[in-house]
């Protein structure tokens, strides 16, 4: 950490600057004596990066930035406070901390918590951002958070379990790439599961999306909860909420945060069995965590609303309800023929969907020659009779 970039003519020289040519800069050469043009560089993209994603830290002075990739890594501030609103208590620990921004959050519902991070340089970084942030009750650790566990348990140290423990395990591997199941994350969280369960009754586990949801719960032990986190229709997190000795049904929670609301779907897993029908008068398309979750027979059950087929993941309903995710009105209803197709959008414009539909929209556009745009939205799909079928909507 260079001391120096916190210089008020240094954070000036950032500011200034987060709209200009990155490649400009590199060839200009650094201004500043003690600081090289590539450490600007550094805060300069990596501040531009926190500008939606951490709209608090951007706008506070003297917030040092680590590289992109860690703000790559890192949670959002609107997901953190999610998770933040999920736990509370006394004492939490932080076993992959990296930036802090989770702990951040912790902090408001917590009396104490500890940020682990191996990476010298980045705990160093985070530590003075805490500072900041004006976060007193965050103790870092440059450390691994299961060495630390371990020295903890060989030293008999610790008088108090902790309340609960936190844990965001890398998605990357060196030798796989991006993986897809728990145990290849790093650190093998469920290999590591007794360890943790003798610090704790509670684990409140980070996964990324890649990961499937059902391989991770076999996977795991006393799986209580699983939220899977959208913003703005984009699944960003999916959460896994241990706690020891639960066996029983797991809740499973889906939200998409938006501008306007938050769109929530919460089921308990009774295993529904779903209702299927033709199209009526609205159609409905379940957002993206849902999708995730799986949860395509629980909308149906408990909204009362038919699926149009298996394998759809659309819904229909004469009634129009609220529901987590997009909504429109059926105006019409076609067989897939490209030439009827065209005399029915005869302005060659319109948003294209697919669902369980044997062609991709870019096929569908060159054949149609139907443009992107417009208010007219096209569903290519598959109903409960076996036809594809088009249907011709507006949103609602």
């Amino acid at each position: 950490m260079n001391q120096h970039i916190l210089n008020t003519e240094v954070q000036n020289f950032i500011n200034e600057n987060l709209n200009s040519d990155i490649t400009k800069l590199l060839f200009s050469g650094s201004p500043f004596t003690d600081i090289t043009i590539q450490e600007l560089v550094e805060q300069i993209e990596s501040k531009i990066k926190c500008k939606s994603k951490l709209p608090s830290w951007f706008k506070t002075k003297n917030i040092y930035c680590p590289n992109k990739l860690n703000i790559a890594q890192t949670s959002s501030e609107v997901t953190a406070k999610y998770k933040s609103s999920l736990i509370s208590g006394n004492t939490l620990i932080d076993l992959t901390g990296g930036f802090g921004v989770d702990c951040v959050a912790f902090a408001n519902t917590f009396k104490k918590v500890i940020h682990c991070e191996i990476n010298n340089a980045l705990s160093t970084i985070v530590k003075h951002n805490f500072k900041i942030l004006k976060k007193s009750n965050i103790t870092t650790l440059a450390i691994d958070g299961l060495q630390y566990l371990q020295q903890q348990q060989q030293q008999q140290q610790q008088q108090q379990p902790f309340d609960w423990i936190y844990i965001d395990p890398s998605r990357r591997n060196d030798v796989k790439g991006k993986v897809f199941l728990l145990h290849d994350c790093l650190p093998n969280v469920p290999e590591h599961l007794e360890l943790l369960f003798k610090h704790t009754k509670n684990i409140l586990i980070k996964a990324s999306p890649m990961l499937d949801i059902t391989n991770a719960i076999n996977e795991l032990s006393f799986v209580k909860e699983v939220h899977v986190i959208a913003v703005q229709n984009e699944v960003k997190e999916v959460l896994y909420v241990l706690e020891k000795g639960y066996k029983n049904k797991i809740d499973f929670k889906t939200i998409n945060i938006t501008k306007q609301s938050n769109q929530t779907f919460y089921s308990n897993l009774n295993f529904h069995e779903a209702s299927y029908g033709l199209p009526q008068k609205y159609l409905y398309e379940p957002n993206v965590a849902i999708l995730k979750s799986g949860l395509f027979n629980e909308v149906s059950s408990q909204l009362n609303i038919y699926k149009l087929h298996k394998n759809s993941h659309l819904y229909t309903n004469k009634k129009l309800i609220e529901f987590p995710g997009r909504r429109f009105e059926i105006n019409k209803i076609s067989t897939y023929n490209i030439k009827k197709l065209k005399n029915l959008i005869p302005e060659k414009k319109a948003n294209i969907t697919v669902r369980n539909f044997p062609e991709t929209v870019v096929q569908i556009r060159k054949k149609t020659k139907i443009k992107e745009g417009g208010d007219v939205y096209l569903f290519f799909t598959t109903n409960i009779e076996n036809k594809l079928i088009v249907l011709i909507c507006k949103k609602c």
